[in-house]
């Protein structure tokens, strides 16, 4: 008897047979334009980031194709396409049919064992990790090779931190913008005394390492939401989220959906507290789960960017150690999970309220029209740095692969002038909008606030293509975005890689950390380059028609 092995398709591969099956079958004749997205979506029960994932793959197959500024059209399936059209349906249709016949899982998850995992007994008396083995899915070496990403070092920050450098995560970045004061002092375990007015990132990293040595850390004494690379994000593993405002929190969500990477939040407030995963196109986002008031209270930034930023940096919480540590367990070992390739719940909240000693779970409810279910598509790494490459630079690589019309697209706003209402005197700035504070935004000679004027879009038109693109605030090893108006291109800064990412902070700290994190630290050693190509991408991200 010859047994067929069992195929396991993706979501979007399911959604492109079907859609297949409806031109096979005479429902799409050629010619004939699909249904707009939202009522597809709808039909199929699925979100636009799966449907957009279904389409690519039929037009790269020539079963439909794309017009601009119109939509979708079924194609004509004749001798050249016929088989591999046939596979498709077949195949998305016996998928149907076994999750139509199976039965659903009953009983507790059940922990995986790795069953190639060799029987070995450590030296705990050498061997600071050996207790670990006992654990029956521990995976030494994805531990130790992993990548996290600490977003926030204060009270919940520093119980993750202390958490991953205990399991021995191999890599650490940790990032914040702020400095150690003396109310940190009463909840947070990395800190001391003598470290007042000390960056919060590089105080945690070198208590990280001051606690097991042989974790390799890297610190960022900025603001995640515009100093740090997309790239950075891209080469990670997990992402932790121990932040306290949601536009941080809605930016890291944008920025692990944009490059698929999964991220842990969690949030603190006195003796309560929460933690979630979220995982690019399985369940709800981030953004998903805030509510249209929230949404109308992170837009009133447009109305007036630079007191709403202001705002933003003034943000303060009131905590707890006890709720810190909870909770900052509780991020901890879902992403010791993530890394061990074990189950995880995403798109669900653990509730825990320490008042009663009550905690239960939620599930978010996923939102179609989600603004930030977007993938980006083939990135083409440059060999190009952010303080070197202009923007004239970029604007002709992107017309290269996408034509005359291409345009850049900034991630945060560019203002370009200053204007004020009262005596109408023009102050040209062309400065990143999170370089511009609060005060600098009034008027000079009348003390009021001036009109801002704002662009996030490069259309080779301006009279700034000389500028960097570090000038305009594009942090190094990010991935910026061009368009024509029909498709995207995504293009990294490679070049940057050897500095942005190195993880070799504190290297040589085997000495007093506190004397160590004074001075600044030198990095030696290089990081080679692998895979970077300056071809155009071959991979295309259309735009809606």
């Amino acid at each position: 008897m010859k047994i067929q092995p069992v195929s396991h398709l993706s979501l979007a591969e399911t959604t492109a047979g079907k859609l297949v099956a409806s031109i096979l079958d005479g429902s799409l004749q050629p010619g004939t334009q699909l249904p707009p997205e939202r009522e597809l979506m709808s039909q199929l029960g699925i979100s636009r980031s799966t449907l957009r994932e279904a389409l690519k793959s039929l037009e790269e197959k020539k079963l439909i194709e794309s017009r601009p500024h119109v939509g979708w059209f079924a194609r004509a399936i004749d001798a050249s396409n016929m088989t591999q059209a046939k596979e498709m349906a077949g195949s998305a249709a016996q998928a149907a049919s076994r999750r139509a016949t199976s039965e659903p899982p009953t009983g507790p998850l059940r922990v995986p064992i790795a069953p190639d995992k060799p029987i070995h007994i450590p030296n705990l008396k050498k061997d600071r990790g050996g207790t670990f083995e006992f654990i029956s899915w521990w995976e030494r070496e994805k531990v130790q090779n992993a990548r996290v990403l600490v977003i926030g070092a204060g009270a919940l920050g520093n119980e993750v931190i202390k958490n991953l450098a205990l399991m021995g995560v191999g890599n650490l970045f940790i990032v914040d913008f702020d400095k150690v004061e003396a109310a940190n002092l009463s909840r947070s375990v990395l800190f001391r005394e003598t470290d007042n007015n000390r960056s919060k990132a590089e105080i945690a990293a070198a208590r990280a390492k001051s606690i097991n040595p042989d974790v390799h850390v890297q610190y960022l004494n900025g603001d995640v939401t515009t100093q740090l690379g997309l790239g950075v994000f891209r080469r990670m593993d997990v992402v932790i989220g121990c932040l306290d405002n949601r536009e941080a929190r809605l930016a890291v969500n944008r920025f692990c959906y944009w490059v698929n990477k999964p991220w842990v939040d969690g949030a603190i407030q006195e003796l309560l507290g929460l933690a979630r995963v979220f995982v690019p196109g399985q369940g709800a986002c981030y953004e998903c789960t805030l509510t249209e008031q929230a949404l109308r209270d992170l837009s009133l930034r447009y109305s007036c960017p630079l007191l709403a930023r202001q705002n933003i940096l003034l943000g303060k919480v009131p905590t707890t150690p006890t709720i810190a540590s909870i909770i900052g367990g509780m991020q901890s070992q879902e992403a010791l999970k993530l890394i061990n390739k074990m189950p995880v719940e995403p798109g669900k909240v653990i509730h825990y309220n320490g008042m009663v000693n009550e905690m239960h779970t939620t599930a978010y409810v996923a939102r179609d029209d989600c603004e930030s279910h977007w993938m980006y598509g083939d990135i083409t790494e440059l060999p190009a740095r952010a303080e070197h490459t202009t923007l004239a630079d970029l604007l002709r690589i992107a017309r290269a692969d996408l034509g005359p019309d291409a345009m850049i697209e900034l991630d945060q706003e560019l203002i370009t002038s200053l204007e004020c209402p009262n005596c109408h005197t023009v102050e040209h700035v062309l400065r990143p909008l999170s370089e511009v504070s609060f005060e600098a935004g009034h008027c000079p000679t009348c003390g009021i606030l001036r009109e801002s004027t704002l662009t996030h879009i490069v259309s080779g038109e301006e009279n700034f293509l000389h500028r960097t693109l570090d000038s305009v605030g594009i942090p190094p090893l990010h991935i910026v975005r061009a368009h024509n108006g029909v498709e995207y291109r995504f293009y990294e800064l490679t070049g940057d890689l050897p500095e942005a990412l190195h993880f070799r902070h504190f290297e040589r700290s085997r000495v007093d950390v506190s004397a160590t994190a004074r001075g600044r630290v030198h990095i030696k050693g290089e990081v080679k380059l692998k895979g970077i190509t300056t071809k155009p991408t071959h991979g295309r991200v259309k735009l809606r028609g």
